[in-house]
């Protein structure tokens, strides 16, 4: 299974690859990572476009996740990237981190289907059919239980 998670919320500015997460990103990012623990999905490999936002959304999903160490590639820093190349040979289930429009185009590619993944949101995409599209507030309630 291929997880896109779009990074959480950030503070406006330059230059682009330097902007951190806000408060509320950190909180998306967190969430996001524990909403994936209480669904019981493990993860086998987190590749993380290189920007701070991205690589920070990903280290703290990670850490909730009890997962593996996120490593950087460069084809989620913007544009067009094929998921499944980057996910080959990395495990059963893969974490993908980075920007929008790059990921909701990646899942009409991949599925077929038109669906926008917000900040902090995540699609689950599964053998060319898209499972879940989860909004960071709906990541939160099941992260919190609810």
């Amino acid at each position: 299974m291929l997880l896109l998670l779009r990074h959480g919320a950030a503070a406006d500015g330059s230059p682009d690859a330097e902007r951190p997460l806000t408060k509320k990103g950190r909180d998306q990012a967190r969430a996001a990572g524990a909403a994936l623990r209480v669904l019981g999905i493990s993860v086998d490999a987190c590749l993380s476009s290189p920007k701070v936002r991205a690589l920070d959304t990903a280290q703290l999903a990670c850490a909730e996740l009890n997962g593996p160490e996120p490593q950087t590639a460069e084809e989620l820093a913007g544009g067009d990237f094929d998921g499944e190349a980057l996910a080959a040979d990395r495990g059963t289930t893969v974490l993908l981190v980075g920007h929008d429009p790059d990921f909701s185009n990646a899942v009409r590619n991949l599925t077929g289907a038109r669906a926008q993944v917000k900040k902090g949101g995540i699609a689950a995409i599964d053998r060319g059919e898209l499972k879940a599209l989860l909004r960071p507030a709906e990541l939160a309630a099941i992260a919190a239980g609810s």
